[in-house]
């Protein structure tokens, strides 16, 4: 090493001393080959008493570097905080794990119980996960609470090995009667993809500790999506949860809103870029408007989100006392939807929390063919073919992802008389009035965890509707039975369903290939009366009048029923109860 790189070093050295037991050689820009080029440094680690934290980033170490550093840290017990991203630059990829050994090695033999644990920006791939492996199973992993990844190449395979380590570093710390405790996970700009994200997703859930996961940019879609979801939920202390620029879809987002209804300590939500889209966004705005109590800051940007359903979600955060920042930017609004985003936010004094909407895509085409699942990478599990009945159970195979039963909002249907099912099967007005008192077990059939059955049943009612007083009254009676049921559960069971509604409708564009009725006056007559009703929310008549006032071209064939449902819609809105 030449003499004036060592003075270089020494002087460096220096100032490396930052209180807190911390000894810092950060973003010096050190080329560290050999023994020879470390030895200043290693003087320094031995003779640091109560070192508590080696900063190393910012630094290129090479193999035989990382094993005299090693060796000098074998006696350090006391170390808790390693911060060791960025040290890697220019090496072969094959050098790495071979360095991590060295330093993991000597972190367990001197005992060192690690809180802090930073590798981030070292592209080294599934083999650099498996030269931290035995570190992160070891007695001195059992006290991690960060572990930071970010940016390190580990694909599917190192999600694996590294989920893996968890759970062993889990089950062996929990048999000593101390278990594992991670509190913040940051893996974005991994490549994890579906199959590294569920293996992940099943460390979470054992763990149970997590207040912060940030795994943005990982090619993950709704597969991945839905099992970190269900991890999420086992994790009651979350306060930051981000998967910015991943492929949620209508399953993922609905999966996420329904582990996001039992978190109370969530602050910030970045799913950004994440494909949420316009009913996802609706099943977000339930949970906000039923839950989230100090959420500070929710990021939709990019989701492909329409200028009424980011509406729902301005109304959804009116009465969020800690809400910071909504940024919905990057969306399809338009110039008039941006404005009346604006201008709804205003009227909430709620303006100075929207992010900037500059980057707005404008309104969709209209012609455009909504192509689910062909923005998901790895798509092969799902047959086109059987799309519309998937959709129809949709919210209910939701549920079962998240490890629950469909009872858990609604009960079994029970056995129903054969003129009821037949009338289901296929409705009419004679059948209907032949069912007398039998009427009123209809709605015992419709279950809301099956949003497209329930729409589908309620629209075929209301296409019944006629003025003849008798008809009139049996239908009326027979929509509020069922409205009122698929009304009374929970704000996310009510608005999926107010969703699925809206897009046979034609009033949301949906995923999938959901047909849209032929609407008729009878079905919009019956919603007009239904609205006016008690069982029926203020905030519910919002939801479908803003979808209304937004698309009334919609409902062009039906005119004045359309009229009427939307002067109904406008007064509920605005009745002072």
């Amino acid at each position: 090493m030449a003499s004036d790189d060592i003075a270089q070093l020494a002087d460096a050295l220096s100032k490396t001393h930052v209180g807190d037991g911390e000894l810092s050689y950060k973003g010096l820009g050190l080329k560290l080959d050999n023994a020879e080029s470390v030895e200043e440094l290693v003087r320094e680690i031995e003779q640091y008493q109560g070192l508590r934290a080696l900063r190393l980033e910012g630094n290129t170490v090479g193999v035989d570097a990382a094993q005299a550093i090693a060796k000098a840290l074998e006696s350090k017990d006391l170390l808790q905080r390693c911060y060791w991203s960025d040290m890697f630059t220019g090496r072969l990829r094959s050098e790495i794990p071979t360095a991590l050994r060295f330093l993991g090695s000597a972190l367990m033999s001197a005992g060192a119980r690690l809180t802090e644990l930073d590798l981030s920006d070292n592209a080294f791939g599934p083999d650099g996960v498996k030269g931290i492996e035995q570190l992160l199973k070891s007695p001195s992993c059992h006290t991690l609470r960060e572990l930071r990844l970010n940016n390190c190449g580990m694909g599917i395979g190192g999600g694996k090995i590294l989920a893996e380590a968890l759970i062993e570093c889990h089950r062996q710390s929990s048999a000593l009667g101390a278990p594992f405790k991670l509190r913040v996970f940051i893996a974005g700009r991994n490549r994890l993809e579906n199959e590294g994200a569920s293996a992940l997703a099943k460390a979470f859930q054992l763990m149970g500790s997590l207040e912060e996961v940030h795994m943005p940019q990982n090619g993950i879609n709704y597969a991945g999506v839905m099992a970190l979801a269900s991890a999420m939920r086992q994790n009651p202390e979350l306060r930051v949860l981000n998967f910015n620029d991943n492929t949620f879809t209508k399953k993922g987002t609905l999966a996420m809103a329904q582990a996001l209804k039992h978190l109370r300590n969530v602050q910030v939500i970045n799913f950004g870029d994440c494909l949420v889209r316009s009913e996802g966004a609706i099943a977000l705005a339930a949970v906000l408007r039923d839950g989230l109590p100090i959420l500070k800051e929710l990021n939709l940007s990019f989701g492909e989100i329409t200028e009424a359903a980011a509406l729902v979600v301005a109304h959804a955060v009116m009465d969020k006392p800690y809400m910071e920042k909504v940024d919905l930017n990057g969306n399809c609004l338009g110039e008039e939807g941006c404005e009346a985003l604006r201008e709804a936010m205003e009227n909430m004094d709620k303006d100075d929390m929207l992010a900037s909407l500059s980057d707005d895509e404008g309104e969709p085409d209209d012609e455009d063919e909504d192509d689910d699942d062909d923005d998901d990478e790895n798509n092969n599990d799902d047959d086109a073919d059987d799309h519309c009945n998937e959709d129809s159970e949709e919210y209910g195979e939701i549920v079962k992802e998240n490890g629950m039963s469909k009872k858990e909002d609604s009960p079994a249907k029970p056995q129903s008389p054969a003129e009821i099912m037949s009338f289901l099967s296929c409705p009419s007005k004679e059948k209907l009035l032949q069912l007398g008192e039998m009427r009123t077990s209809i709605q015992q059939q419709v279950d809301a965890s099956e949003p497209h059955e329930a729409a589908d049943v309620l629209l075929k009612i209301g296409s019944l509707y006629s003025e003849d007083p008798e008809t009139k009254t049996a239908v009326l009676e027979t929509i509020d039975a069922v409205l009122k049921k698929l009304l009374s559960g929970s704000v996310l069971q009510s608005y999926c369903f107010l969703s699925t509604l809206l897009v046979l409708m034609g009033l949301l564009k949906g995923e999938g290939k959901m047909k849209k009725v032929l609407l008729v006056p009878g079905q919009l007559l019956c919603l007009e009366h239904a609205v006016q009703q008690e069982y029926f929310p203020q905030h519910h008549a919002s939801l479908l009048h803003i979808f209304l006032s937004k698309n009334s071209e919609a409902l062009k064939s039906c005119s004045s029923a359309g009229e009427r449902l939307s002067s109904a819609l406008e007064k509920k809105c605005h009745d002072k109860h």
